[in-house]
């Protein structure tokens, strides 16, 4: 019987959102929303062996963890790119824009999806441990202790896995693109061409 304290709805009212944000990021968007059904199933059959030891959030997310590792090792996974643009991305006051400042919005927009598809591109390359150390720390914006909790392992190790992920994403981003700063100045990025571009496919 689930813990009498805890209500499932409640529960997954607030964390569905973060759970299938935090598995897109993981394993990509057309396995998120299977996957984040499955951790739900799980956490109401697991509410009455919940005991407070740790967290709730942190107890979720370990969860949705153990469910996206089981993923990652399913032969059958392929990882998505990055996000497409919302489809109302630029709805909002459409009509009262003027068309050069529309126009430099949409510019604005192509380059953030172009240096966030480069940097989703490096993140899905990286090995699943340091993935999801970086998910979890840089995205989820959770505490070395927090991610301890939902890993099992100990703040040293978090933080040895944070430091050699960074090091690594920072290695893997400046072999495949270069970053500047545009007339706006906000952070952009090129890929870097390289002779691969010009073979045949």
């Amino acid at each position: 019987m689930p813990n009498p304290k805890l209500n499932f709805q409640e529960i997954h009212d607030l964390f569905r959102p973060r759970i299938l944000r935090y598995l897109t990021r993981l394993i990509g968007k057309d396995e998120a929303e299977d996957l984040t059904q499955e951790v739900f199933v799980k956490i109401n059959k697991s509410l009455g062996t919940f005991r407070g030891d740790a967290q709730l959030s942190t107890w979720i997310y370990r969860i949705a963890t153990n469910a996206a590792m089981d993923r990652f090792r399913s032969p059958s996974l392929a990882l998505i790119g990055s996000e497409e643009l919302s489809d109302n991305s630029f709805e909002a006051d459409e009509d009262s824009r003027p068309h050069s400042s529309k126009s430099g919005l949409l510019d604005q927009q192509l380059i953030r999806k172009e240096m966030n598809d480069c940097i989703r591109e490096v993140v899905d390359k990286l090995p699943e441990n340091y993935r999801t150390v970086i998910v979890l720390s840089e995205l989820e914006e959770l505490t070395n202790s927090e991610i301890a909790d939902v890993l099992q392992v100990t703040v040293d190790t978090v933080k040895i896995r944070l430091h050699r992920a960074r090091a690594r994403l920072k290695l893997e981003l400046e072999s495949c693109c270069m970053f500047y700063r545009d007339e706006r100045n906000e952070l952009a990025c090129d890929r870097k061409v390289t002779l691969l571009n010009f073979l045949p496919r």
